[in-house]
């Protein structure tokens, strides 16, 4: 039971779960900043309900990727090649499964019971949500296109509009800007992540950006929307959206810098590329956070 539990437990890849509560914030950030009277309850229904998201497609990814054989043919980074946690306890399979399910009905409740209270306006973002948890592994990840966004739609426009849709009760043209951000950096997380795995991933029939357009174009993707993310900020500011203390949000973005620069050099190399991983893995957190804390302050 003790080794089951472990089991169960890195296959939520709990360092991960870090970015829902991020995205979840920069939601709140915005919902404060229009002057909407916060309904604290309501948030911590967000924070649950994107929390077992997150779970459910983690852990619904280890058990398809133990059951294709993925998981035992991955050179495992601390980022990427998943957790391994299945390969070293096969009996907890359908246990990890189990919580992919359990997880995914406990978002569907709490969807069914906000789009009670809110209308049927947050119905879309729900549904889109739970076709990319139910298919990312299975089918999205052979569609370079759809699984180089899909990533970024969850976690930017799904995650930061759906907060603030439930707080205020209304869409806003902010809350979709600010989306942006978490966007192109989450599609950015993945996309690296994923080249550490190329060889695997083409061995099951995976076709990602890396693998359906080689690694030289999936790096110029990267750095194409690490620019697009550090423009959003820049153009915000410019245009008065944004508060002049956006700008400590740009900060971060030097460590995608340092990760692109080193995934270009080692790509090859997992071991020397893990590092640049991480980078990537700081920037993705940190930009939204301070982007976040820029909004938040800015109101008062």
């Amino acid at each position: 039971m003790p080794d089951t539990l472990h089991t169960l437990l890195r296959s939520t890849r709990p360092p991960f779960l870090l970015l829902t509560l991020v995205c979840i914030f920069l939601g709140y950030a915005a919902a404060v900043q229009s002057g909407a009277h916060i309904d604290y309850l309501q948030l911590w229904l967000v924070i649950i309900g994107g929390t077992a998201a997150h779970i459910s497609v983690n852990t619904l990814n280890e058990y398809l990727d133990f059951r294709s054989g993925l998981d035992a043919r991955t050179i495992r980074t601390p980022f990427s090649g998943g957790s391994g946690a299945l390969v070293a306890n096969p009996q907890a399979a359908n246990a990890v499964l189990y919580v992919a399910l359990v997880a995914l009905g406990m978002l569907v409740g709490i969807g069914l019971y906000l789009c009670y209270r809110h209308g049927l306006q947050l119905l879309p973002l729900g549904l889109i949500g739970i076709v990319i948890i139910l298919t990312y592994t299975p089918w999205l990840n052979r569609q370079p296109l759809l699984c180089l966004v899909a990533p970024g739609i969850a976690f930017g426009p799904l995650m930061v509009v759906g907060t603030y849709v439930v707080l205020t009760g209304v869409y806003a043209g902010l809350p979709m800007y600010l989306s942006l951000v978490p966007f192109f950096l989450v599609n950015n997380l993945l996309l690296l992540n994923q080249i550490p795995d190329i060889a695997a991933d083409r061995s099951v029939g995976r076709r990602h950006a890396a693998i359906a357009f080689g690694m030289q174009t999936a790096l110029r993707i990267y750095g194409l929307f690490a620019v697009a993310a550090c423009m959003t900020i820049i153009a915000g500011i410019a245009s008065g959206a944004l508060a002049a203390l956006a700008w400590i949000s740009l900060l971060p973005m030097l460590a995608a810098g340092l990760a692109f620069s080193g995934a270009t050099k080692y790509a090859a190399a997992a071991d020397k590329l893990t590092p640049y991983l991480a980078l990537n893995v700081l920037s993705a957190l940190l930009t939204p956070a301070l982007l976040g804390l820029a909004v938040l302050l800015g109101r008062f």
